[in-house]
């Protein structure tokens, strides 16, 4: 049974967490003598002379209305990487405890750990990117905080079965982490419906993908209401800024656009596979989930290096496990797809 005081760090539960005047006042205010700011203005346009919301409320409870989960299961940072940071800082003692990945994956998983001095394990997917339980299993010791699982997955694109991960939630007494950055683009639901089902889960998400805001930096986590209120205890208090959390609230309100521009990726996604498949130095194209494809090639190195020539930049991942002579690419627009394609049928 997972019980978040036994994984949690001692200093962090000990943790007396800043705190402001905003924090602590309740209800509504007109003069505001607590933060030593300057009380004239900006120089812009639009003021931002005061600190941001540090609870980030009005962007939560819109997030509330179209993910259908309550406000206080909701964390914000400064893009998924502060989310997942806090996750190392909060649970994870360094040079004691380790965390599973699964290899190939998100790159920042590894480079947190790193920063924080907590060792990696590392089972690596299967040949058809698929959890290897009984390896998962037999990696897990007692010093065992935290299991990354990004799926859709990157760089391979395809979602991870759904059981898989089901039976690591039942069966790991630490925290399971299910990375949805590309989840808008996947057949498969989100693990938010399963908050209610699973104490241990914590699913990521992010507005820098589907939505269109990767210069806003607006990460999102989603887990039981202890988890959220140790990882707003950890975290800086004016962690969002006020023109990210403004922008973000209005482009929350444009649905509609975004759920075109996803049927659209998907289709320019197609049509780019179809395109690629005729290409002799084409491989393979791996089932995708996500609003980029994983290509085996016969030269990555070569290909890549001829994009970049002209002007096109892709992902070289042939040096990753599991991987090898493979290009990620993104979906463009049909423009951008259409400079690819003729690009690259000119390569020798």
């Amino acid at each position: 049974m997972f019980d978040i005081n036994k994984i949690l760090r001692t200093n962090i539960k000990n943790l007396t967490p800043y705190s402001s005047a905003r924090d602590e006042f309740q209800g509504e205010a007109s003069v505001f003598l607590d933060a030593n700011e300057n009380a004239f203005g900006s120089p812009l346009v639009q003021a931002y002379n005061r600190y941001p919301d540090p609870m980030q409320y009005q962007v939560k409870m819109r997030l509330s209305q179209i993910k259908g989960v309550p406000a206080r299961n909701i964390f914000l940072g400064n893009g998924s990487d502060e989310a997942i940071d806090i996750l190392f800082r909060s649970f994870c003692n360094p040079g004691v405890d380790n965390v599973i990945i699964v290899p190939p994956t998100y790159g920042m998983y590894e480079v947190s750990a790193n920063i924080n001095d907590v060792q990696i394990k590392r089972v690596l997917l299967t040949q058809d990117y698929q959890l290897n339980l009984e390896g998962i299993a037999e990696a897990i010791d007692e010093n065992t905080k935290l299991i990354f699982i990004c799926s859709p997955n990157n760089p391979t694109g395809n979602s991870i079965n759904r059981d898989d991960i089901e039976t690591l939630l039942a069966n790991f007494s630490g925290i399971v982490v299910v990375d949805e950055a590309y989840i808008n683009y996947s057949r498969q639901k989100t693990f938010i419906q399963e908050l209610t089902e699973y104490a241990n889960l914590v699913v990521l998400q992010t507005l820098s993908k589907a939505w269109g805001l990767a210069g806003l930096r607006v990460g999102m986590a989603f887990a039981s209401e202890e988890i959220i209120e140790v990882m707003n205890k950890v975290k800086p208090p004016y962690n969002i800024n006020e023109a990210s959390q403004t922008l973000a609230l209005q482009a929350l309100d444009n649905i509609d656009q975004v759920n075109v521009w996803i049927k659209e990726t998907l289709q320019q996604r197609d049509k780019l596979v179809l395109s690629l498949k005729h290409m002799d130095f084409v491989q393979d194209i791996y089932p995708s989930d996500a609003n980029f494809i994983l290509v085996k090639t016969t030269n990555a190195k070569s290909i890549y290096e001829y994009l970049v020539q002209h002007g096109i930049i892709v992902r070289d991942r042939s040096k990753v496990e599991l991987c090898e002579g493979c290009l990620r690419i993104t979906i463009g627009t049909p423009q951008e797809n259409e400079e690819l394609i003729n690009t690259l049928q000119q390569f020798k």
